[in-house]
């Protein structure tokens, strides 16, 4: 998938984010890790642990709908100036195939952006198997819009 042509704004947040163990949040709790990141593309990793898995033994789909919520945001940041925002106004994931154990990891890029909206798209593979896609879209907020007194 060919995205618009973006510039890497923000590269502090590359350097931030890549390979960190996060500590706290969804993204904590999952063990979520960046491992690539570049001007509107982003990929996150996760291993399955048990306590992930249901007693009908599937990884619940809520964990997905987390990891491509979580890329949905992260992946716009590189692309915005610091202090911008992007919040998740909606998406959709369509559930593939069941996740088992291994690896998850989700590819994220930026289909369209503006200065208000930007979509993306996101794959995520099991094991070399693809086990869900989304798409949704995210509200973005640029730094300087911000008024002076804030």
């Amino acid at each position: 998938m060919s995205g618009p042509e973006l510039e890497l704004v923000n590269p502090g947040f590359v350097d931030l984010m890549v390979g960190r163990q996060p500590e706290g949040g969804i993204d904590g709790y999952l063990g979520l890790v960046v491992v690539e990141a570049e001007a509107g593309r982003l990929v996150v990793e996760f291993e399955v642990r048990d306590d992930l898995i249901t007693f009908i033994g599937n990884m619940h789909g809520g964990c997905l709908a987390a990891l491509c919520d979580h890329c949905l945001g992260v992946v716009l940041y590189p692309v915005m100036p610091p202090r911008s925002w992007a919040a998740t106004t909606e998406f959709k994931v369509n559930y593939l195939r069941p996740v088992r154990g291994g690896t998850c990891r989700a590819t994220a890029e930026v289909v369209s952006m503006t200065k208000r909206l930007a979509v993306v798209s996101i794959r995520v593979e099991n094991e070399g198997r693809l086990v869900a896609v989304a798409q949704g879209t995210c509200t973005v907020k640029l730094a300087q819009e911000k008024p002076p007194d804030e």
